[in-house]
């Protein structure tokens, strides 16, 4: 069997369409909440009016062979049944949160499909301490990169930039310190929580947030200033009612 770690298992590449036309590629990951089977990702891969970005499906990679990882297939998502959007996203006293999630018929997924999903018993406890600083992994496909033989995602390091518990500005999400690109949307954050598994079975790691987007200032001089590095994400719990 091929050694893959499992954080890697939980994560796939979300290509959009408008019909038959490629629009954009960004990255998800799965989610189970009891039975049901999701994809999250950020709201704004399945509907975006200020970029006029309107898929009507989307096409995720499945591993099909647990012994060799280069076998894969592309699997459809319908966006809509008639005019009704199939995706769910929220919002708060803020206003929209950029996270979607849409359920996933398991009996319509390859027999041998090979995937690890997140659960709640990984989202943090209220009562679990989180410093600032501390070690994230944003796990996806910037500018759609990835090891495309097997065709798993690639992992960014980052830090945790803002108080975690606290929404920044008032805003559902926190920040991180990472290098991100575009097509790592919709990526989870996670923290490790032990650097040597148990056995190659074990996802080991709290499910912190769901990657959104970088964050500039509109006051930076874009020929004397720097970008600011720090990036938006939104807050893992909101999974909890999203997929209830």
């Amino acid at each position: 069997m091929s050694i893959v770690e499992p954080l890697l298992l939980t994560t796939t590449q979300i290509l959009t369409f408008e019909q038959d036309q490629q629009l954009t590629n960004a990255s998800g990951f799965f989610f189970e909440n009891g039975t049901r089977l999701f994809l999250v990702t950020s709201r704004h891969v399945m509907f975006d009016e200020p970029s006029q970005h309107f898929p009507d499906r989307i096409e995720i990679e499945l591993h099909t062979n647990s012994d060799n990882m280069a076998e894969s297939v592309q699997f459809s998502i319908p966006l809509y049944q008639g005019e009704n959007s199939l995706w769910r996203q929220a919002k708060d006293t803020a206003g929209e949160i950029d996270v979607a999630v849409i359920e996933i018929e398991r009996q319509a997924l390859p027999e041998r499909a090979v995937y690890k999903p997140f659960t709640a018993s990984h989202l943090p406890k209220s009562d679990r301490e989180i410093e600032i600083g501390s070690s994230l992994l944003v796990v996806g496909y910037p500018l759609g990169f990835h090891d495309s033989l097997h065709n798993i995602p690639v992992v960014r390091h980052g830090i945790l930039a803002s108080s975690f518990g606290l929404r920044f500005q008032g805003e559902g999400f926190f920040l991180t310190d990472a290098r991100t690109h575009r097509g790592i949307s919709g990526a989870p954050v996670v923290m490790c929580t032990s650097q040597h598994q148990a056995s190659l079975e074990d996802l080991q790691c709290l499910l912190l947030g769901i990657h959104s987007a970088r964050l500039d200032l509109g006051t930076r001089d874009i020929e004397l200033d720097e970008v600011l590095g720090l990036n938006c994400s939104w807050y893992a719990d909101i999974l909890l009612t999203l997929t209830s």
